[in-house]
């Protein structure tokens, strides 16, 4: 444990630019949005005052709105990576958007909330951590009136999106269907490069498929700022998602708890709550799969499936405790049948790769959060496992971005999927290792 431990500082400390943490060298070269809400907790473990300049520097690409972009540009140079700042034009098609540093036009989880409520729970006795909070507070909260200002536009509690990459699970089956209904013609979508697959192999990522579909839709956002009504009304890719709503009345409560403590006015966020919590529980619970799972807004159906993201109500606290326990048991049943939680889509279903992104591996930060959500609902056994589980997948095959989520497969390998010496990987390592 100890190897491990130094091993995840090595790698936080290779990543850091001078105030904020790439979630690794090639492949992702800028500052993603939730990526640096998880690597914040880690980056505390050895220097607290670095996590709260992490997430500052984050918020400096917040625009006018109150959204905070799903990556950051801090360098104009950098061109190992697409979509970059200049293919996005945020600042060109929005006012309100940042011209320095240059940012993306779609945002990402809202985890700063809790994350925030973690950091004064660890280092609330520490006055300069205590005063970064108090700075970041407002900021917070206004990226989450951003979601409820702007994309909740029937005042449902339900926030959309327009875009995968706005999930965080970029390419899950779950998006499938939606995206079937983009038809792209000749001209719709500019000529671009790929440079992903020059750094991971591609037949861990998005095929070139639905790649054509993400910029499709990224073109579609520019043409409405990124923020209009438009969008609403004309994108052909709209879901309320299970996970990006439950992160954000999760969030919400990380924000009631600190204001409360530190004297800021938390009657929006509690507002908002009382529509979110009952409207997430009364549309997003399907009782025959026994989980939650996201909307389609343009096909007014539910997403009939069992993936990673409805789990994540379990660390909202969203589920009274008989849905919970189904939902534990699925998790307990899956390692009975030779996987290792949690797979992020279905084994069950045809749709199942436990290769490729998003669509069965296991996910460091997923881990997290179903670690937190399963011991909230006392189920101590199998927050364990999880923990187990993702500690044991490192240190046997490095600090990757995910793994192979069945055992007989991951026994034989030697190392992970996607990136190497992964950011987040070593944040959730390190909170992990401080409950070891």
């Amino acid at each position: 444990m100890a190897e491990l431990r130094r091993r995840a500082h090595e790698i936080l400390r290779g990543n850091w630019r001078g105030g904020f943490t790439v979630p690794t060298a090639r492949l992702y070269p800028f500052q993603w949005n939730w990526d640096s809400g998880f690597v914040s907790l880690g980056v505390a473990d050895r220097a607290p005052l670095e996590a709260i300049e992490e997430l500052e520097n984050l918020f400096r690409g917040q625009w006018a709105n109150g959204m905070v972009p799903h990556i950051v540009f801090h360098s104009e140079t950098e061109t190992t990576y697409f979509p970059n700042h200049d293919f996005w034009a945020a600042a060109e098609v929005n006012a309100g958007a940042p011209r320095k540093p240059r940012t993306s036009g779609i945002s990402q989880p809202p985890v700063h909330g809790f994350v925030l409520e973690y950091l004064y729970e660890r280092y609330g006795h520490l006055p300069d951590v205590v005063d970064g909070i108090r700075r970041l507070f407002p900021k917070v909260l206004a990226s989450h009136r951003f979601f409820y200002q702007y994309r909740d536009p029937e005042g449902e509690g339900l926030v959309f999106l327009y875009h995968p990459w706005e999930s965080g699970r970029d390419n899950s089956p779950i998006w499938d269907e939606s995206l079937q209904r983009i038809t792209i013609s000749p001209g719709d979508i500019p000529p671009y490069e790929r440079k992903d697959t020059a750094h991971a192999d591609s037949d861990q990522r998005p095929t070139g498929r639905d790649y054509d579909r993400y910029v499709y839709l990224l073109e579609l956002g520019k043409r409405h700022g990124y923020d209009g009504p438009g969008i609403w009304e004309e994108s052909p890719f709209l879901l309320q998602d299970v996970m990006l709503n439950a992160i954000l009345i999760r969030a919400n409560e990380g924000l009631i708890r600190i204001g409360r403590q530190l004297g800021f006015s938390v009657e929006e966020a509690e507002t908002w709550q009382k529509r979110s919590v009952p409207a997430f529980n009364h549309k997003l619970w399907d009782e025959t799969l026994g989980t939650y799972v996201s909307w389609d807004v343009r096909g007014q159906v539910p997403v009939r499936s069992r993936e990673v993201g409805g789990f994540v109500a379990l660390f909202a606290g969203v589920p009274d405790d008989r849905r919970a326990q189904r939902m534990e048991q699925y998790l307990r049943d899956l390692r009975e049948r030779g996987f290792r939680l949690c797979p992020s889509y279905d084994p069950e279903d045809p749709l199942f790769d436990s290769a490729r992104y998003w669509r069965g591996p296991i996910w460091p930060q997923m881990n997290w959060l179903l670690h937190h959500g399963l011991l909230r609902y006392g189920f101590k056994s199998t927050a364990e496992t999880v923990r187990r589980d993702l500690l044991d997948l490192v240190d046997r095959l490095g600090f990757h971005e995910y793994f192979e989520p069945q055992r007989a497969v991951a026994d034989q390998q030697t190392r992970g999927y996607g990136g190497d010496n992964f950011s987040w990987t070593a944040s959730t390592v390190l909170d992990f290792l401080r409950e070891g």
